[in-house]
């Protein structure tokens, strides 16, 4: 079944993306909740001509999420936890704790645009990856320290 996304959908697609997604997964999950319209030739023209009307908008968008990551840069996050004698940690790390450290530093990215590259699990260093533009993905590096 082959679907245009109406929004991004993390693992399958960016907005007005034409993908082919099994008929099940499109009629149950992505159509009602309005994720996405079936591929038909009038959609496929609608989407089209949105598509070459906001090109310029486009460029605008990318830019900002290239600014973002210029800001990010290099930066490395202490995100604190709480710590065993032999290092490990006491629940979990999480991308709301990475992206409040990120706004404590003047930066405000959005929580659920952040994936961790490795689950942190202990005491060390971890990267994570910031999906700021269907172009432009950076890795931002943190701390988990002891608290």
């Amino acid at each position: 079944m082959e679907v245009i996304l109406k929004d991004d959908v993390k693992g399958l697609g960016y907005k007005n993306d034409l993908v082919t997604v099994k008929a099940g997964f499109g009629r149950n999950y992505l159509l009602p909740q309005g994720l996405a319209v079936l591929a038909d030739k009038t959609n496929k023209k609608i989407v089209a001509e949105n598509v070459r009307q906001a090109a310029h908008k486009a460029d605008k968008v990318k830019g900002d999420a290239q600014a973002v990551a210029d800001k990010i840069g290099d930066t490395v996050v202490d995100l604190p936890a709480k710590v065993g004698e032999s290092g490990r940690i006491f629940g979990r790390v999480t991308t709301l704790q990475l992206a409040d450290a990120l706004k404590a530093k003047g930066i405000d990215v959005d929580r659920k645009r952040l994936s961790f590259d490795q689950e942190p699990g202990s005491v060390g260093e971890y990267t994570a990856t910031l999906d700021l533009h269907r172009e432009v993905k950076h890795k931002v590096r943190f701390n988990v320290v002891s608290e």
